[in-house]
């Protein structure tokens, strides 16, 4: 019998510094869950972070780390395919091509370019308009089944799949049409000192995110500060959003339920349930710590991994953008 071909996930992350727990719990945790059942593309979306003005050698070291970092995590570079974004020439490519196919009014939607623009007053360029086109291309490119999304990104998915049927009903279907998927257990982590907002590397206060590679001492600190409520009870309900952040975070890194978690603190205060949060999440994070220091200490294998990783992509990539270019009249190089 036939062996039924496995979905094609795409997904991508920025390596525009810090990376944190929040990213880890609400994402990179799933794509290392995702590798056994789909078959997985992932990216570092270098080209992305440059809508922001980089420091040549802090970005290169942010590349780096960030790849090593998302190996240690659990990244396997024989089940997935890794690779660096800006190492595949053809999202570039593609990215202007779409441009040419997405409206100017579908841009101007975009409620991030208008948070962004905000943030960087003295910086709006093209780039930072236009990333959506190069976002598209991104799961485009590789035919993608499906792309995880969390709610900041639904707007994205969805430019994403106007542009693929634009074209496909200009040209023939050309691109699959992807669909978002959402994880099986979604997190989303909040910060720690303002649990309405989402744990954020750009928090202005340090104590709000658990960077992942943060020491124990640290990690320990930030939890006893975390913010909770007066209640000085441990359960989950409506107005308690600091406790609710720490169970859903005690819940992703012990894999208990919210009932058992209420049942392990019932009649203990809030001291004790933060040491615990903390102690755990110290204990999740070492061996990735570890993994960690592993990596970044052998940079041939790094090297070696993002290459085999954009060689593998590339030819993938290529094949959808050589079809693109045929069908909209380019004459073959």
């Amino acid at each position: 019998m036939e062996e039924q071909r496995k979905q094609v996930i795409f997904s991508a992350i920025q390596p525009s510094g810090t990376i944190t727990l929040g990213n880890y719990l609400g994402a990179l945790k799933n794509w290392v869950a995702l590798q056994d059942e789909y078959d997985c593309i992932f990216s570092l979306a270098d080209l992305h972070t440059i809508t922001v003005r980089q420091d040549p050698a802090k970005f290169r070291k942010n590349a780096l780390e960030a790849y090593a970092l998302l190996l240690a995590c659990g990244i396997d570079p024989q089940k997935s395919i890794f690779f660096i974004q800006s190492h595949v020439s053809a999202h570039a490519e593609l990215a202007w091509v779409l441009n040419c196919y997405t409206q100017f009014g579908e841009l101007s939607r975009m409620t991030q370019f208008k948070d962004k623009s905000a943030k960087h007053a003295d910086n709006i360029n093209a780039g930072l308009f236009a990333y959506p086109s190069l976002m598209a291309a991104d799961i485009l490119l590789y035919q993608a089944d499906l792309v995880p999304v969390g709610a900041d990104q639904k707007q994205h998915l969805e430019l994403t799949r106007n542009v693929a049927e634009r074209f496909n009903a200009a040209y023939s279907p050309t691109f699959t049409v992807p669909d978002g998927y959402i994880p099986k257990q979604g997190a989303r982590i909040m910060s720690l000192q303002d649990p309405t907002s989402k744990m954020s590397k750009s928090d202005e206060n340090a104590n709000g995110f658990i960077a992942m590679l943060d020491s124990p001492d640290v990690i320990m600190r930030k939890f006893k500060r975390a913010v909770t409520d007066s209640d000085a009870c441990v359960r989950y309900a409506e107005g308690k959003d600091g406790v609710n952040n720490l169970m859903g975070i005690y819940a992703c890194v012990t894999g208990k339920t919210m009932e058992e978690i209420e049942r392990e603190f019932e009649g203990r205060g809030y001291g004790d349930f933060k040491t615990a949060v903390g102690e755990a999440v110290v204990e999740h994070l070492r061996p990735i710590q570890e993994r960690f220091s592993q990596y970044i200490a052998d940079k041939a294998y790094l090297e070696a991994c993002y290459r085999d990783g954009a060689a593998r992509a590339a030819r993938i990539a290529n094949r959808t953008l050589a079809k693109v270019m045929k069908k909209i009249g380019f004459l073959p190089g």
